[in-house]
């Protein structure tokens, strides 16, 4: 029998470390290839680590709630070698190196520290875990920056974060940064989701439920979103009958070619594309005083999960793929968000967000805009309506199908002429949807 070390797979760019969630298996239970042992938990993304290898887990060593560091060894496992006495070839490779040099770490963990500045303004390096526990504690940044940490680089660590909490009541008050003069006002810093627990009480029968680690991460975007960014929402009804005449013509016949199922949000993307190309400056992001104007299209995709929460997976340089690869993005990212099976860079990069807020029956919506981006869209229900239609006849009543969209959008860089004309576009774009088009 030989020993194989189970490593924390590499989870994208900028992405150093995960929390472990659950282990989905104990010490002795044995596994199959391609099982998943544990779930586990970037700032982005939960996710299960499956196992390359058939064995039997012989020890843990990464237990819940612990943070460990992409290519470090989370789990030993037993497992059958030629001859009962070595390891495969492969399992050697597998063996993370030696630690890389100080530089290699800065610049690798660079991202990070601009992830980090997102919630934390200074320059702090913090695991999911040490935030979530800051978080809870309400800790602020200038007590952040008075704790020495143990970890690489001089990392705060699990440890060193209890061990503050435990004598928090010692430490001395930190001192309060002056406060320096900007061109700007500064944006404020997110505060709690709700108000404080001991003005709220339940009353008798009331059932208190904790937030789930995700739905905490929810709720913290979606404060910051609002205050960070003056919210404007325009409103259109489009007429798309002949999308759906061309998704009824089309289906049956995608779905036996490709094995996939054609929806109508390939054809919403589509067009929102298109608007993009005309409308450029829709596609941007805010820092401090100045615009970035994105290169590339990527669309992010708001999707249900199965326990209620939201995640938006991204498809990646919409812009260059045709409807039939559009489709098949689609369901691969929807099909892998509800099983748990996405990567952390899944659902980072997005330049703009779709919320299909009729897949639940909804006419409209007024959606919070992700940050960084400036602008969202709502699609509504389509719902068959009696519609007055011009002919060279004159004016007469037909049953449609007719839809609500809403665009809201971040007034700071995009005022209302360019939101309601973006909005337009991709109106113009569906109802004049050509009936001949290829799939």
């Amino acid at each position: 029998m030989a020993e194989y070390k189970l490593l924390l797979p590499s989870m994208g760019e900028g992405v150093m470390e995960a929390t472990i969630i659950t282990w989905l298996f104990n010490e002795g239970d044995h596994v199959k290839e391609d099982d998943s042992v544990v779930e586990i938990a970037t700032d982005k993304v939960d996710s299960d680590v499956p196992t390359p290898v058939s064995g039997k887990i012989v020890k843990i060593l990464k237990q819940k709630d612990e943070v460990a560091k992409v290519g470090e060894a989370i789990a030993i496992l037993e497992i059958e070698g030629e001859g009962g006495n070595t390891a495969p070839e492969e399992t050697v490779a597998e063996t993370p190196a030696s630690a890389p040099d100080t530089e290699t770490l800065k610049t690798i963990e660079e991202p990070l520290k601009v992830s980090a500045s997102t919630e934390f303004s200074g320059d702090l390096y913090l695991s999911p875990l040490v935030k979530s526990i800051a978080q809870q504690e309400n800790i602020s940044e200038a007590e952040l920056k008075s704790i020495k940490g143990s970890g690489l680089e001089g990392r705060i660590t699990k440890e060193d974060i209890l061990a503050y909490v435990k004598n928090r009541g010692n430490q001395p008050a930190p001192q309060a940064a002056p406060v320096q003069q900007a061109s700007s006002a500064p944006v404020a810093k997110p505060v709690a989701t709700s108000a404080p627990a001991s003005t709220i009480t339940a009353a008798a029968g009331d059932e208190i439920i904790p937030m789930d680690r995700m739905r905490k991460i929810i709720a913290e975007n979606m404060v910051k979103a609002k205050q960070i960014a003056p919210h404007v929402t325009s409103f259109i009804e489009t007429d798309v009958t002949n999308v759906v005449k061309w998704r009824n013509k089309n289906k049956a016949v995608f779905e036996k070619r490709e094995g996939e199922k054609l929806t109508f949000m390939p054809i919403f993307l589509r067009a929102v594309v298109k608007a993009i190309q005309d409308f450029p400056m829709i596609n941007v992001s805010i820092n401090g005083e100045n615009i970035i104007k994105k290169k590339n299209i990527n669309i992010g995709m708001a999707t249900a999960l199965p326990d209620g929460n939201l995640i938006v997976p991204v498809i990646k340089n919409a812009d260059q793929l045709s409807l039939s690869g559009l489709a098949k993005a689609i369901n691969d990212l929807a099909y892998r968000a509800r099983n748990k099976k996405l990567r952390p860079e899944d659902t980072q990069g997005a330049t703009y967000t779709i919320s299909n807020v009729g897949s639940f029956g909804n006419l409209m919506g007024t959606p919070i805009i992700p940050q960084p981006q400036v602008a969202i869209l709502a699609i509504g229900a389509i719902v068959k309506k009696p519609a007055v239609l011009e002919t060279p006849d004159g004016d007469v009543i037909a049953i449609r199908n007719l839809m609500f969209m809403s665009h809201s959008y971040d007034h700071r860089v995009v005022d209302g002429s360019l939101g309601g004309m973006m909005l337009k576009h991709v109106h113009d774009y569906l109802e004049n949807w050509d009936l001949n088009t290829e799939i």
